[in-house]
């Protein structure tokens, strides 16, 4: 993936804002690609240019400078022009904000046949990817040339020396929005048990009354991907019909939302670990269809305990201690163990002291493991606090467990004592009478 970081003009007024991104033409390389040499795709740098991008935005216009185009045209630039708005694009504005966050952008652009035209036909269509790293949006565009109205009809244009196309009188590739497939949340995390909202939708410019809009939800994970949502819907005179298929219990999709508001969320109920993966939402309507990627992360936090509620050590013999993380997801924990002396100002680590057990796999998916740590008196007396602390992605924070090593019990002790005395003479005793008795 080729990442960039976003360079942002703006210019304030009725207009709007500039966003200009640095992006990647991708186009198929004719190698072979690995080990036979050459390269599948070959990449030319570009750039986007979002034309007034009109959004809430709190920066001084002093700080800010608007888009210009080169001053001296070229053939081999490419800068593709985006003229807003064509159709609105939900969530947007958040490209005005990507720099001053330090968040990046992948963006990255090929050539789009849609559907029933000609490879070289006019006008072109471009598909546009742009991904807010870290969060917020995602958008697949779908671009269109437009007739340069402004060149005269006895000038000849300044053509593209890499796409053959016409170029505006400022050097640019003058494009409109004619279909978008977005989501606003393409990332989501969520716990076992729940439910949740995979976020998509879609914008078409010019979209006909009647037509059928078709969406697909699959699912990958592991190399493994099935189709688990598919819906046909078209908006008739009275109601909104459908031709469903479904291959997972508690999932949908509102098919009049999907027609009359371009919403194509997924809901999924009573998430499980094997709901985990990249969800691929497809959208097509008249002659273009594209998709969107959400990933869904299912987490669990583990359920933590001691072996031992109390720890008192009757004589010098070592003590066994265990902690158990129950029934988390996914696999990375780790555990620790710390002891703090009375005497001691700070926690002792005795991590390198102990022992894991392997994980454990239950039947929904989750793991289990436990840590194991030998205790002596000699070195843990009573009054010092013993701490298994664990880490894990479904914790906010470090967990802790502990517990106080206690003072023995004086009568507990004194018995003790008589019984092992008693051990004692019995078995001088015993055998004092059998050497009497060889004798």
């Amino acid at each position: 993936m080729f990442k960039i970081l976003v360079f942002l003009w703006m210019v304030y007024g009725l207009e709007g804002a500039d966003v200009v991104l640095s992006c990647s033409l991708i186009e198929e390389g004719g190698g072979m690609g690995g080990m036979m040499g050459g390269a599948m795709f070959k990449r030319t740098a570009s750039t986007l240019v979002f034309k007034d991008l009109v959004g809430n935005d709190d920066l001084s216009p002093e700080l800010v400078t608007p888009y210009n185009p080169p001053e001296t045209p070229n053939a081999d630039d490419l800068i593709f022009e985006l003229t807003l708005p064509s159709i609105q694009i939900p969530n947007a504005d958040l490209l005005l904000h990507a720099d001053c966050n330090e968040q990046e952008v992948v963006c990255e652009i090929s050539r789009y046949v849609p559907r029933g035209a000609e490879v070289d036909s006019l006008p072109a269509h471009f598909i546009g990817s742009v991904q807010l790293e870290g969060g917020g949006i995602s958008l697949t565009l779908v671009l269109q040339t437009l007739h340069n109205e402004t060149t005269q009809s006895d000038t000849q244009p300044l053509m593209q020396s890499k796409l053959n196309l016409p170029l505006s009188q400022s050097g640019t590739l003058l494009t409109e929005v004619v279909f978008v497939v977005f989501s606003r949340v393409p990332s989501i995390v969520a716990p076992i048990g729940s439910d949740v909202l995979l976020d998509c939708g879609f914008r078409q410019k010019n979209s006909i009354p009647g037509q059928d809009v078709a969406l697909e939800w699959r699912i990958q994970h592991r190399g493994n991907g099935r189709k688990i949502l598919d819906i046909k819907a078209r908006e008739t005179e009275t109601d909104v019909g459908q031709d469903l298929f479904v291959d997972r219990e508690g999932t949908s999709a509102e098919a009049d939302l999907l027609v009359r508001d371009g919403n194509a969320s997924l809901t999924l109920r009573r998430l499980k670990v094997t709901d985990e993966g990249t969800y691929i939402c497809t959208v097509g309507s008249g002659e273009f269809q594209t998709q969107q990627i959400v990933q869904l992360h299912i987490t669990q936090p583990p359920h933590i305990t001691l072996s031992e509620e109390k720890l008192v050590f009757q004589d010098s013999t070592p003590q066994k201690l265990s902690c158990h993380c129950h029934r988390y997801y996914p696999l990375d924990v780790q555990v620790e163990w710390f002891s703090q002396a009375p005497s001691e100002e700070e926690p002792v680590s005795l991590s390198k002291e102990s022992s894991l057990s392997s994980h454990r796999q239950h039947s929904d998916g989750t793991y289990s493991l436990s840590s194991h740590l030998h205790l002596r008196p000699d070195k843990n007396p009573p009054g010092t606090v013993i701490t298994c602390r664990v880490s894990h992605p479904a914790l906010e924070t470090l967990s802790d467990a502990t517990l106080t090593v206690g003072k023995p019990d004086p009568n507990t002790v004194f018995w003790t004592v008589i019984l092992m005395l008693a051990i004692s003479v019995v078995f001088l005793y015993k055998a004092f009478s059998g050497a009497g008795a060889e004798n």
